[in-house]
């Protein structure tokens, strides 16, 4: 018998039941879909919570919080029907239970006579919900009413029936109104499908199993981050802190400073010291469950057997966040690029991971890339959409390399083929950013570099590349990864550089557009990476042969491909020094990162 009371057979019947009942969910999603960003880029989540809405089954994605008990205060669920469908995409009225407007939010009750035993939720990015660019979100905005409808908890469907004025004046605010109505209809018909399966599992099992299914999954993930914390960190606090280039609006950069406490037995993550929030879409208004999410899954990665659920939010008693602040922005702040934050949340997370642990904690990751073109048809006026995901490097691990050239741990990037169909463009080249992954005994993950060639008549562009000012951190010896950069019409008398972060400008047909992404840091001295891996990496061109030489003191012969042992042992004497924990290039270097980070 388990120790939730069911018989280990039962247990493990009724977890695959819903783990593939969940990825039904996900399928009928991706296959009825209308628009880009969730058909192709993969931007949804589908999940099972429990009756007191504790999530249970979910993917791996840490931008969600709780996501029904801002519902349950609205409609107590002993208001609750069978039939009944509930919605919202205001992060502010469900306290970041979602982060940013363009995700639609979706859960249905499940009852089994008469008794409420789970819920079954969805959420997908859409297209276009308003606000005051095409695609809604624009890295200029500095309000929330900028950045398209918002809609607090509402009961869109009363058993059974749709509240279709609702769903019409939702609608009417999109300019993709057909694209959005597709999605919409996708996203609840996966939250009807999640209701049925989870009424088949009861009825095959029993409600006894399914809750007991639920018990055991959560208090696995809850024992697994434990043991993992009271393993491997001591007694005591560690501080850090990481910057996000700007906020796109202003030029000031901001500041994620997290500090991990522990004592006897009790763990606590404050983030009461991060600035105040900003003037520009960076805010991230984050539920107190993210953080503990992160390092949920960061600490218990290599057991198959742990998911992601509300169990890992057991196991950290506190969150401290300061209202005001960039991680707990007051109303009506911008939200629409809240990635950068959320993403220094989880280094700066790392960064006192690896002060508590000697090292032994990954690098920082870059944050992945979004561009927005606005292109239009002069003589019809009909207008054209890209929001493209671009990859970024990630950073490197205490055991292996950084990821290359990775959109975002849970979704895709657009394949060529379906961008140049799609858009207005003509993708020309897609290739590695060499050296842009942070030299290391395990190296940083490299970005890329994708250039693409405006076919509207005219377009109007925004961009969110960052990890430029301040690249992606190295640990224990680690080099930084190095940043990105936009260029229009590279290589011409026409060639000019734009803000990395920043909207509004202007491209007409025939201009290129190429955009270089940033990189993941180095773990580890890179003067320790074997001579071998180094020769490797440059014949597939990850790294230079000036990086092999200046950064890794590795020497090549002048084919390029045969190593000069007796060169890269007298040029490793001479590189060889101190090492400090963090590195960050051109910023913060050994010691002197860990007092920045501490203040």
């Amino acid at each position: 018998m388990s120790s939730s009371g069911i018989d280990t057979v039962t247990l493990e019947l009724v977890t695959g039941a819903l783990q593939a009942a969940r990825a039904e969910m996900e399928a009928l999603i991706d296959r009825t879909s209308m628009s880009p960003f969730i058909r192709e880029k993969k931007d949804y989540f589908t999940a099972f919570l429990d009756r007191e809405g504790r999530l249970v089954v979910s993917t791996s994605l840490t931008l969600a919080g709780n996501l029904v008990e801002a519902i349950l205060e609205q409609y107590p669920a002993d208001t609750m029907q069978d039939g009944d469908l509930y919605w919202y995409n205001d992060p502010y009225s469900s306290r970041g239970g979602v982060s940013h407007f363009p995700d639609m939010v979706f859960v249905m009750p499940v009852f089994r006579d008469g008794e409420l035993i789970a819920f079954a939720e969805a959420w997908g990015h859409l297209w276009d919900i308003g606000g005051m660019v095409p695609g809604s979100i624009s890295p200029q905005a500095t309000s929330a009413f900028q950045e398209g409808i918002m809609i607090p908890p509402v009961r869109v469907m009363q058993a059974g029936v749709l509240n279709e004025e609702v769903f019409r004046i939702f609608t009417r605010n999109s300019r993709f109104p057909d694209m959005m109505r597709g999605d919409l209809k996708a996203i609840m018909a996966a939250c009807a499908l999640g209701k049925r399966r989870l009424e088949e599992i009861a009825d095959r099992f029993g409600v006894t199993a399914v809750q007991g299914a639920f018990d055991h999954m959560l208090g696995q993930s809850e024992r697994a981050l434990r043991t993992a914390i009271d393993t491997r960190v001591a007694d005591g606090e560690y501080s850090f802190r990481d910057f996000i280039d700007c906020d796109a609006v202003t030029d000031q950069p901001y500041s994620v400073h997290l500090t991990l406490k522990k004592k006897d037995g009790r763990v606590v993550l404050d983030l009461s010291r991060s600035d105040d929030q900003a003037t520009g879409p960076i805010n991230f208004l984050m539920d107190q469950s993210v953080p503990k999410y992160m390092a949920g899954l960061y600490l218990t990665m290599h057991d198959p057997n742990i998911r992601m659920n509300a169990g890992f939010e057991r196991a950290i008693d506190e969150v401290i966040t300061r209202p005001g602040s960039l991680v707990a922005p007051n109303f009506p702040a911008a939200l629409g690029l809240r990635s950068h934050t959320m993403i220094r949340v989880n280094s700066a997370l790392f960064g006192a991971l690896a002060l508590a642990t000697g090292g032994q904690a990954s690098a920082a990751s870059s944050v992945y890339v979004l561009y927005y073109l606005r292109g239009r048809d002069t003589a019809t006026g009909r207008l054209d959409l890209c929001i493209e995901g671009l990859a970024v490097g990630f950073g490197a691990r205490p055991f292996a390399d950084g990821i290359d050239a990775v959109y975002y741990v849970a979704q895709k990037n657009y394949p060529i083929e379906f961008a140049e169909m799609e858009f207005g463009v003509r993708i020309e080249a897609f290739r590695v950013h060499t050296d842009s992954g942070g030299p290391g005994r395990y190296r940083g993950g490299c970005g890329i570099v994708r250039d693409v060639r405006v076919l509207a008549d005219e377009a109007d562009l925004g961009i969110r590349l960052d990890n430029c000012r301040y690249p992606a951190f190295g640990v224990n010896g680690g080099l930084a990864g190095r940043g990105g950069r936009v260029v229009v019409n590279p290589g011409t008398e026409r060639e000019r550089d734009l803000k990395t972060m920043s909207d509004g400008h202007q491209l007409k047909k025939g201009d290129l557009l190429r955009i270089i992404t940033s990189g993941g840091g180095g773990w580890g001295s890179p003067l320790e990476r074997p001579a071998e891996q180094v020769r490797d990496d440059v014949l597939d061109g990850f790294v230079s042969p000036e990086s092999a030489y200046a950064d890794y003191g590795v020497v090549l012969a002048e084919d390029g491909v045969t190593l000069d042992l007796s060169a890269t042992e007298a040029r490793r004497a001479a590189l060889d020094g101190p090492r400090g924990m963090f590195h960050r290039d051109g910023f913060f270097d050994g010691a002197d990162y860990q007092v920045e980070a501490a203040e």
